[in-house]
């Protein structure tokens, strides 16, 4: 039943071979990854004006454009420099690569988990945002604040969970028709302009004078802006091929828009006097130029919209990014499995979960959780900036000098506007970011520390492998060893199943070719005379091959016999280790008791530490 509705929702399973079918070009990767920063223009001006306006009153708006020139000037540096992060580290993993590679491990985990953090945050505050845009519009829905955003971070998930083209298909195109809703109405805004039209000038009294401390909070929280532009160099490998050519594609897709979707809000917003109030800046604005027909709900419509879908930039790189830590060891191994439609189902169903819990503590108030946001990614930013710095003084390659005093000044940058964060989002919740991030860091460093462990102590070496002995005193039962890979827990399992029968068939499964080639090599090190199978599972199955083989005629067997599976498992010290592995062994056991012609026998390794 429960696999029936699974098949409905996600669909059914897709096979290995079909990884780069679900990979995306330019046309619907674009709308997927700049969905994050093409949605801030429906608010990062009106951050800006809801700093200033309260103390500068009608000159807020000479200051507002000056912030905004600044923020974009920063976004230009910022896509120059990850399109060399693209180019020279195709594989994913941004910021986190980047800066493992030329900074160390510590600073390579710590742009990770910043990373990490702002994809959750952009989760929360993205469904919170365009709820809270719905309940301004539907007052009578106010009440269900809470549960709307939960059911559409469920929605979210679910459009993810069906795989990387599906879920670019149906969030694609509601942000193609935001950005074409914002550049009919800037054009249009400007017409109307031309021809005559006069806006209503609001008087808008200040009450205080300009300050350093207040433009700082501006620009902080215009930085918003900014969100989103790792997202490309993050996701790389999600790209068909030319994966690289098409990621740079997109993120000068991606730069190009921006500018001129948040200019010219921006501009607008400055020349019809846009207040801050009870509505959205830019639905204000929409309903200046447009009036209240078609255009003007149209805008406020892909305006709700592109906030929920914004979101969906964090599922899909925050999966990758996972699975990317994942196979350097920093998360549990979990994240980098691919599930049925072969995204990183882990990560997603983790990203939503966590974005659920925020959205639930701190009851979908945009206020409360926008202070948590923006530091993340510019910590990251900082780091990847400073990582590509040194790695061009390190190779002094062609260029290098220019490539160099670009990544310099943005690593300056984003370096000056953490500390602005900081300094002026501190009591509005950064400074929950500023405690959460080192005990991320630390967490993540103790999880490599114990696969390293795990690892070191589960290691055979080649002398180790010609001194192992197999008994030869055998009885006649017939025996199957499942092995993932030739390690001191597999071969006491396999010296065991000599003691007890001179029938045995190692058994593995194999969802790659060259995992397999591995493992063949390394078992033929064994010198045993015990055969070791290898079967392919497209559908990375575990059971099935397994069941599959003992009813084939090559492993012949009888009605009425007895199979002995004997499991190998190496046992964790600790509790918390457990959830770092994989319960393959207590999934394959519970299926294989089904049947009444199998005995599941577990041959335990303990581990010291």
């Amino acid at each position: 039943m429960l696999e029936r509705i699974k098949r409905i929702f996600i669909g059914p399973p897709l096979e290995n071979e079909a990884l780069q079918g679900e990979k995306y070009g330019v046309v619907w990767g674009l709308p997927v990854l700049a969905s994050d920063a093409i949605s801030s223009v429906a608010y990062a001006v009106e951050e800006i004006l809801l700093a200033l306006v309260p103390i500068l009153g009608f000159a807020s708006y000479h200051y507002m454009l000056i912030i905004c020139g600044l923020i974009l000037s920063l976004l230009v540096i910022l896509v120059f420099s990850y399109s060399q992060t693209i180019e020279n580290y195709p594989n994913g993993g941004g910021a986190f690569i980047v800066a493992s590679d030329n900074l160390g491990k510590t600073a390579g985990v710590t742009a990770g988990a910043a990373l990490a953090i702002d994809y959750i945050l952009t989760v929360a505050v993205s469904v919170s945002s365009g709820v809270e845009q719905l309940t301004s519009a539907f007052v009578s829905l106010r009440p269900y604040t809470v549960p709307i955003c939960v059911v559409l971070v469920l929605v979210l998930m679910l459009g993810n969970l069906r795989g990387i083209r599906e879920s670019s298909r149906i969030f694609g195109m509601p942000t193609y028709a935001f950005i074409l809703g914002i550049i009919v109405m800037i054009f249009a805004g400007f017409i109307k302009l031309r021809t005559g039209y006069v806006p209503d000038t609001a008087v808008i009294q200040s009450t205080g004078t300009v300050s350093t401390f207040l433009l700082l909070r501006a620009f902080s929280n215009g930085c918003s802006a900014l969100t989103g532009v790792e997202a490309v160099s993050n996701g790389v490998p999600n790209f068909r091929e030319p994966s690289v050519k098409n990621a740079k594609r997109v993120l000068l897709l991606l730069g190009i828009l921006v500018i001129i979707t948040f200019a010219g809000v921006a501009v607008l917003v400055n020349m019809y006097h846009i207040v801050p109030g009870d509505s959205a800046v830019i639905i204000q604005l929409a309903s200046k130029i447009f009036g209240r027909n078609f255009a003007f709900y149209y805008v406020t419509a892909t305006t709700f919209i592109i906030l929920i879908i914004a979101s969906n930039t964090a599922y899909s790189d925050f999966p990758l990014l996972m699975s990317v830590m994942a196979k350097s060891g920093y998360v549990p191994h979990q994240f980098g499995m691919r599930g049925d439609r072969l995204s990183f189902s882990n990560g997603i169903v983790s990203l939503s979960a966590i974005a659920i819990m925020l959205i639930v503590i701190f009851r979908a108030r945009v206020k409360a959780l926008i202070g948590l946001y923006a530091i993340g990614v510019f910590i990251s930013f900082t780091l990847s900036q400073t990582g590509m710095f040194k790695k061009w003084h390190k190779e002094k390659s062609k260029n290098w000098k220019l490539k160099a005093a670009v990544n310099g000044i943005g690593a300056m940058a984003t370096a000056v506007v953490v500390v602005i964060i900081s300094m002026t989002k501190f009591s509005e919740g950064a400074w929950a970011v500023i405690i959460v991030l080192p005990i991320a860091v630390y967490c993540m460093l103790h999880i490599k520390k114990h696969y390293e462990d795990v690892a070191d102590q589960l290691r055979i070496n080649k002398e180790q492998i010609g001194q192992v002995q197999f008994r030869k005193d055998y009885n006649n039962i017939r025996v199957i060893v499942p092995i993932e890979s030739v390690n001191k827990a597999s071969v006491r399992a396999l010296r065991y199943a000599q003691s007890i029968s001179d029938n045995i068939v190692a058994f593995n499964v194999s969802i790659d070719e060259e995992r397999a080639e591995k493992i063949k090599n390394q078992y033929d090190m064994l010198d045993i005379d015990i055969p070791l199978v290898v079967q392919y599972s497209p559908y990375r199955k575990i059971v099935e091959p397994l069941l599959k083989f003992i009813d084939s005629e090559e492993y012949n067997y009888q009605e009425g016999e007895i199979i002995t599976v004997i499991l190998p498992q190496f046992i964790v010290t600790k509790g918390w280790h457990q959830i770092l592995h994989n319960r393959t062994r207590v999934y394959v056991e519970k299926q294989l008791l089904k049947y009444k012609h199998i005995v599941v026998a577990t041959m335990p390794y303990q581990l010291k530490k």
